[in-house]
């Protein structure tokens, strides 16, 4: 058996191989809720084979929504609309399926990517933002609020209530995005957070709601739930945050309870200069999974199955997440498969695709 299609537990999620499909916006909900795409793209996907999929970034209120077409779960009526899409993936695919609870801080209000993402100005048809501190991503941009104590709880209590909403879902994973210069990660960061109280200032003191959020969301939730955060290790800029905060982060986490870590980076400040490569990320990865117990996805740039094979089977990652590259081959998961001589799980109905000389290649569902 390779490493990459070896079982493995995040927190009590059992899994049946070590391939997460990461979570992708896709910028086609209506008023939050989710839609006949959502049934389309999810549906496919679960076909796959992998051993995780991840629902892409869900707002916990409608100001943390990145764009107004944005997936939520902030009302019941989100969570009944994306009920029949988990219904029709329970009752064909085994794939465990996890979602990814976010805020997107001052990083709201934009268009959606093929529309240019630009922000949307309040006066035509956009949001006021919010943030840890009153400081633009992007020059122009809309000034965020920065957000008071009141206001801090209140975004606590909404990813408390999408988590709950998500439980009885029967989805088996949260995943708390505090990376790409979302809301969490805008605390976590000094570029972002220039604030003077508990929240701002020393590294205690900046992942102190981070931590929080992820406390509250831990507690509120039964342990059979896994629970992680995604993070972006560095900000790819001088003085912003690097991957020793990212270790000392990582190891609060671990004391509270968290599952799993998936180590990304980047997304915080248009000034970031990234050395774009295959595994440009997945040091950091190594780095936080030698320094903690956790389970560590790694990701970025992760395409081919030797490579996420050797990425395993030394060590630096326990998982790897594949995005634009499982959009590009959905079913990556049994290419590598059949590279690696080893076996993936597909429905019935696709049985005879089975190419001749992979003839042991398939385990019916």
């Amino acid at each position: 058996m390779s490493k990459l299609f070896s079982p493995i537990s995040l927190g009590q999620m059992a899994l049946a191989n070590r391939i997460d499909i990461a979570p992708m916006c896709q910028y086609s909900a209506d008023e939050g809720l989710a839609t006949d795409w959502h049934m389309i793209h999810l549906g496919h996907l679960a076909l796959s084979g992998a051993g995780l999929l991840t629902l892409e970034a869900t707002a916990v209120n409608p100001a943390g929504r990145i764009s107004p077409q944005d997936l939520g779960l902030w009302s019941d009526d989100h969570a009944n609309a994306l009920a029949p899409v988990i219904k029709a993936i329970r009752k064909y695919a085994p794939i465990k399926v996890a979602i990814q609870l976010s805020h997107a801080g001052r990083k709201a209000s934009t268009a959606v990517p093929w529309e240019g993402g630009a922000n949307i100005a309040i006066g035509d048809g956009g949001w006021q933002t919010l943030a840890p501190s009153n400081v633009p991503h992007t020059e122009g941009d809309t000034v965020p609020l920065a957000l008071d104590d009141a206001a801090l709880k209140q975004i606590t209590d909404d990813f408390v209530a999408a988590a709950v909403r998500a439980h009885r879902l029967g989805l088996d994973g949260i995943e708390l995005h505090g990376a790409h210069g979302y809301l969490l990660h805008q605390f976590l960061s000094p570029l972002s957070n220039q604030r003077t109280d508990q929240y701002g200032g020393a590294l205690e003191n900046r992942i102190r709601y981070p931590l929080e959020v992820f406390q509250a969301v831990r507690a509120a939730v039964p342990s059979e739930m896994a629970v992680g955060m995604r993070i972006s290790a560095t900000d790819w800029v001088d003085g912003g945050w690097d991957i020793e905060q990212s270790v000392v982060f990582a190891r609060a986490l671990e004391k509270l309870g968290c599952d799993f870590i998936h180590v990304s980076s980047g997304g915080l400040s248009p000034q970031q200069k990234i050395p774009l490569g295959p595994n440009y990320q997945i040091g950091f990865a190594a780095r936080i999974k030698q320094e903690t117990g956790m389970p560590t996805i790694g990701v970025g740039l992760v395409t081919e199955p030797a490579q996420a094979e050797e990425i395993l089977e030394t060590g630096q990652a326990d998982m790897v997440a594949l995005a634009r590259g499982m959009l590009f081959d959905p079913r990556w998961p049994w290419h590598a498969a059949a590279q690696l001589g080893d076996h993936v799980t597909a429905p019935p109905q696709y049985l005879r695709s089975q190419p001749r000389e992979y003839k042991d290649l398939f385990d019916a569902e």
